[in-house]
């Protein structure tokens, strides 16, 4: 039994990692913090947690966090973790970050992305925390940067065939679609339900800042420096990542080849599910659940690939994921506590 802390309960991670902990059988949620919602219940703010989390808000002092906590995930936003993580580090906690502060491994480019760094030499140190590309690294490691919800979905979507070579690198593009709770919680005008409802729409096309994520850990797998175009869209939902990633394959490849590919990277992975026959993957049945569903075309006629990835964005797009790294790095198993079946319809 591990003691563990939530820094920054109080958005939709949050309350995500809050819900799979509470039910988790080897933790002990000990804090959450919230600086807005500093003395409140947690279940007066999210009603749905009521009887399983009895505890109320706290400010955050990193210090008195990890005098009774033995792991902390850090769910607030970017420049926000990177003030408090060193201090966690320091004081003996484990972290997992589920936002973006450690995530690419290059200062240069994160600066480009996001924001000056200030905890600079942790980045060297930080393990992207996919586990079916890095799960030898992430056991041992004291930090952990949880990936982004879309990188998650394309990611593994893609990596089977890069590694095996049988896709031209420099065509990539992925198109995802994703709900409203992606925004995050506090989120502006562009989430309201009347701006939303009744309508589809791309946005931050051509410089969405998971980019520079998505193109590091692809280029890692290829062997290749490579650059993709990829376009995120809102639809009127609350939960839910689709992709659809398309690539040139390099040379006539069979959908029983293909097939073959995927099943030696993930046949054994206890996430990854792999769609067969006429079937393709759907939000509907991911929803509320760690599992990535895959499924894919060859379309003979263009010579191209195109393959479907389907995730929760809040559980293995966030904090179900985060929860399989912590299972990892603690030597649980590590589908303990994330066992959940997809919520149908």
């Amino acid at each position: 039994m591990i003691n563990v802390a939530i820094v920054g309960g109080s958005g939709y991670a949050g309350a995500e990692l809050a819900r799979i902990l509470s039910l988790h059988p080897e933790v002990n949620l000990v804090t959450m913090t919230s600086r807005a919602r500093k003395g409140r219940p947690v279940a007066d703010l999210f009603p749905h947690l009521t009887d399983l989390v009895s505890l109320v808000f706290e400010d955050v002092d990193p210090v008195g966090i990890a005098a009774g906590a033995d792991f902390v995930f850090t769910a607030v936003p970017h420049a926000t973790a990177m003030a408090v993580i060193p201090e966690l580090l320091a004081n003996g906690c484990r972290v997992v970050d589920l936002s973006a502060d450690f995530r690419i491994h290059s200062r240069a480019i994160y600066e480009q992305w996001y924001v000056p760094h200030t905890a600079p030499e942790l980045l060297a140190e930080a393990v992207y925390g996919l586990p079916e590309l890095h799960r030898d690294r992430i056991i041992s490691a004291r930090l952990v940067a949880n990936p982004g919800c879309y990188p998650t979905s394309i990611i593994l979507a893609m990596a089977p065939l890069l590694a095996a070579g049988v896709i031209d690198p420099a065509t990539v593009i992925a198109d995802s679609k994703s709900g409203t709770s992606g925004a995050g919680r506090g989120a502006g005008s562009a989430t309201q339900f009347c701006e939303v409802t009744d309508g589809f729409r791309a946005y931050k096309v051509g410089d969405h800042r998971h980019t520079p994520e998505i193109e590091q850990e692809l280029s890692l797998v290829a062997g290749v420096e490579m650059i993709i175009n990829f376009t995120p869209h809102l639809v009127p939902m609350s939960r839910g990542i689709l992709s659809t990633v398309y690539a040139s394959l390099v040379r006539g490849c069979s959908t029983v080849e293909i097939a073959a590919i995927y099943g030696e990277r993930y046949g054994n992975e206890a996430f990854v599910r792999l769609c067969g026959g006429d079937a393709l993957p759907a939000t509907q049945y991911v929803r509320g659940s760690n599992f990535c569903d895959i499924g894919f075309r060859v379309d003979p006629r263009t010579g191209r690939i195109i393959v479907v990835a389907a995730i929760d964005n809040l559980v293995k797009g966030a904090a179900g994921q985060a929860v399989q790294n912590m299972n990892l790095m603690a030597g649980f198993g590590e589908d303990t506590g994330l066992l959940t079946r997809p919520l149908f319809p």
